[in-house]
């Protein structure tokens, strides 16, 4: 699915549960990440990275290791960029050459609404009056929970242009269905902060789209360079 939402230059892999990456070979560096960690979590560190290996090698580079930074954020061989995903039964990788993009980033959630009060934590006011709108047009979508897979999706493409937080507040989301369908569509993310610079250019915003299939929403946009 997200394959759909990304330029061509942007290779995708994805995996469901229960496939054989979810017990795919660790790398030492990353198995000493997960030694303690429960069940599900080594599965889904170790099946998300098993995507990501094998979109290395469709570019074209030796599958190597890939260590989360200090906050979390997936760091890249020299050479490429890339964005990693996973919830129940899914998981996901897209990795693209530096040359072609500055940065992108991805998400994948269930299609089901927020927990109760989850909202009011992740959306503006002015964005809530939107959700409002669209729910109203359109009762099908999940419109709380797209938003906040865009927002998840923003996060992971500003993160490796500043190396800094991106709180929920600090970018204002515009959702838009396509013309004829309500389960695809695009997104406007604009910075509430000053944004990232990128080839000497300050980035205002962010343009995304978005599918809703198969029991999932997932969201993905992309940076380019100037």
């Amino acid at each position: 699915m997200i394959e759909e939402l990304l330029p061509d230059s942007v290779v995708v892999v994805e995996s469901r549960g229960g496939d054989e990456a979810d017990y795919a070979a660790l790398h030492p560096e990353e198995e000493a990440v997960v030694a303690q960690a429960v069940d599900k979590r080594r599965r889904e560190f170790t099946a998300v990275r098993a995507c990501a290996r094998r979109a290395m090698e469709k570019l074209g580079f030796p599958p190597q290791p890939i260590l989360p930074s200090e906050r979390g954020a997936p760091r890249w061989p020299e050479g490429l960029l890339g964005s990693m995903t996973h919830c129940d039964g899914y998981r996901a990788a897209a990795l693209v050459r530096a040359t072609d993009l500055a940065s992108l980033g991805i998400d994948a959630e269930p299609h089901g609404s927020l927990p109760d009060g989850a909202l009011h934590s992740v959306a503006l006011p002015a964005e809530r009056e939107r959700l409002a709108l669209l729910a109203a047009g359109q009762p099908g979508v999940h419109w709380d929970r797209l938003l906040f897979s865009a927002k998840e999706s923003v996060y992971k493409a500003w993160f490796p242009l500043t190396g800094k937080w991106l709180g929920f507040e600090e970018a204002y989301i515009d959702l838009h269905q396509d013309s004829g369908t309500a389960q695809h569509g695009r997104f406007r993310a604009e910075l509430l902060v000053p944004g990232p610079l990128v080839g000497g250019r300050r980035i205002k915003h962010f343009e995304g789209r978005w599918i809703v299939r198969e029991g999932l929403v997932t969201t993905a946009l992309t940076v380019p360079h100037p």
